[in-house]
């Protein structure tokens, strides 16, 4: 809870503050990246980072956090910042590397913000920030224990067992542990990150959910090879790297599991919506309710291009069909690649015909504009928005718009 000292201060200044947020992050990172460049080589995201996605999300989730302490003070923060948590967890982020960050981010809001940055305001934005990362740091020592590992121990060589080539831009892997040990336990609809050395040298990570019930053998991503939609970045480092030389026999740095979109224990009816490559942690979900013979009332929602950009379309359906009260939709853009079925459509997918239970909780994944139109339409359907989770692929842009 923010001091009774500081709540007026940031109240005042959140404003100005947060309009600068965006000028405020990417001086950040470029100060950060000065005096460690080592880090954007081998930890952030350089695609994100030439975007200026990562510093959107920056600038929301401090936004969304400082919001939340001068505007509902009584609430806990974890379920703002879960998300970002998982994702430290799954890079091995670590209690030491906060200073850092915070001594360069509040020297950014000074630098930014000029003689507005008083004694007073500068006091109150970094208990701000100390209360965020304090935050993080005490959800990320929970996950590292509940993993049985020391803080930033996540990081583990699994072998490729597998490599199955599943559409002109998708390869799935199947990975094993190389000393024969079962894999580590997750819980359906969450991720690993992988890393890899690319030709300059530079180690990137990706995140790739798991597309498979948990089995405690083997674990499979499925990697959709990401091209520049207008040649402003490259096409994605990481997924091309795999493309072009991930291979069965090879071994690849993996994380341990993270992520925080988890289906619920109790049998309540689903709705689990995705597009493109998004169908990833919904297999996974999928597969674990096939396997443990659920009941529950699930509705499928998948929209792609095409039936063949339809990744694990055959599975898919095998999957919903052993499932007695699940139903499957599925959208695809183009008309003249339409694939004849009682509920198959052309377009964008749309949840018109569909009535959700008032007791459904729904799993969201795929482009930001897919997931706020399929929100937007559960909402005015009656769900409660915490009944409404998501997943995204990269840094998380909706995280301040709400």
């Amino acid at each position: 809870m923010l001091s009774a000292q500081s709540v007026p201060v940031v109240r005042a200044t959140l404003p100005v503050v947060g309009a600068s947020l965006t000028t405020i992050t990417d001086l950040f990172y470029r100060r950060l990246f000065e005096e460690r460049p080592e880090l954007l080589r081998h930890l952030f995201n350089r695609t994100n980072q030439a975007t200026g996605a990562q510093r959107q999300a920056l600038a929301g989730a401090v936004a969304a956090f400082a919001t939340l302490l001068v505007e509902r003070p009584g609430e806990r923060p974890d379920a703002v910042l879960a998300r970002i948590a998982h994702k430290h967890v799954s890079l091995g982020i670590t209690a030491d590397q906060y200073p850092l960050v915070g001594r360069h981010l509040l020297g950014a809001v000074a630098e930014v913000l000029g003689d507005a940055v008083t004694p007073e305001v500068g006091a109150a934005w970094e208990e701000v920030y100390w209360l965020m990362a304090n935050a993080l740091i005490a959800v990320e020592y929970r996950l590292y224990a509940e993993a049985g590992v020391a803080d930033g121990d996540v990081w583990r060589r699994l072998e490729i067992a597998e490599h199955r080539e599943e559409s002109p831009d998708a390869v799935s892997l199947v990975l094993r542990r190389t000393d024969g040990r079962p894999t580590a336990a997750f819980r359906p609809g969450q991720y690993v990150s992988v890393r890899v050395e690319l030709p300059d040298g530079a180690h990137q990570i990706r995140q790739y959910s798991l597309s498979t019930a948990p089995d405690h053998k083997t674990w499979r991503i499925t990697v959709k090879r990401e091209r520049a939609a207008d040649g402003t970045v490259p096409d994605g480092e990481v997924s091309s790297w795999l493309h072009t030389h991930a291979r069965a026999g090879d071994t690849l740095d993996v994380s341990l599991p993270a992520g925080d979109l988890v289906l619920p224990d109790a049998g309540t009816p689903l709705l689990l919506a995705s597009a493109g490559i998004g169908i990833t942690p919904m297999l996974s979900m999928l597969d674990h309710l096939a396997v443990t013979s659920a009941t529950r009332p699930i509705t499928v929602v998948h929209a792609d291009r095409t039936p063949q950009d339809h990744v694990h379309r055959d599975e898919q359906a095998d999957l919903v069909s052993r499932l007695p009260g699940a139903d499957l939709h599925l959208w695809y853009e183009d008309d003249a690649h339409r694939s004849p079925g009682p509920q198959v459509f052309t377009g964008r997918a749309t949840l018109g015909h569909l009535t959700p239970a008032p007791d459904t909780t729904a799993f969201l994944c795929g482009p930001l504009p897919f997931m706020r139109a399929v929100r937007g339409e559960l909402l005015a359907k009656g769900l409660h928005p915490a009944a409404v989770h998501y997943e995204v692929f990269g840094p998380d842009l909706w995280l301040g718009e709400d």
